[in-house]
């Protein structure tokens, strides 16, 4: 009977500390909920790249396929689109971005895709024939130049380089009047 309550009172013992620790883990994951709330929403506030009314900075590189583009080369408007392979978003905006794109001039359409050459060939065959593709791995360049804080991001760039529009949609290449 002793071996009894000895078993009892372990038990009873166990789902009280069991309960303390479920108390706790409940506890932290309103921490971070709360954390991360406050992250995503000064997240929203920051625009995926240069705001409107920056200049890009100084950038030269070559396309996938030779060509010469850089900032110094921009004499139009231009649609910039900047993906990154393994990005559920960029995979989701890709069609997206490749159908506005083929309603331009190839040359006014540059689309960057950050990653190794392996993980980009796709995108990078997607977006040939519609764009001039530079691939570059993370932190190149032209990712730089533009200010990329996160992908996908899209701007609409003047021949100065100032930013007319920019956004993590395709929405946001409007140009408000």
């Amino acid at each position: 009977m002793s071996v009894l309550i000895a078993v009892v009172a372990l038990f009873c013992v166990l789902g009280v500390v069991n309960l303390l620790l479920c108390i706790g883990i409940i506890r932290r994951l309103r921490e971070h909920t709360e954390l991360l709330g406050a992250q995503s929403g000064s997240a929203a506030a920051r625009p995926p790249m240069r705001a409107v009314g920056e200049v890009v900075g100084p950038f030269e590189a070559n396309t996938v396929d030779g060509t010469a583009v850089g900032s110094a080369l921009l004499t139009d408007t231009t649609v910039v689109g900047v993906f990154s392979p393994g990005c559920g978003p960029c995979k989701e905006r890709l069609p997206l971005f490749i159908e506005h794109a083929a309603t331009r001039d190839r040359d006014r359409v540059l689309a960057v895709v950050a990653g190794s050459q392996e993980d980009s060939a796709d995108y990078v065959a997607q977006l040939t024939p519609v764009a001039l593709v530079v691939r570059e791995d993370d932190g190149g360049p032209v990712t730089t130049a533009l200010g990329v804080q996160g992908f996908p991001s899209f701007a609409l760039l003047d021949a100065d380089g100032t930013v007319l529009a920019s956004g993590i949609t395709l929405d946001a290449l409007t140009v408000p009047a």
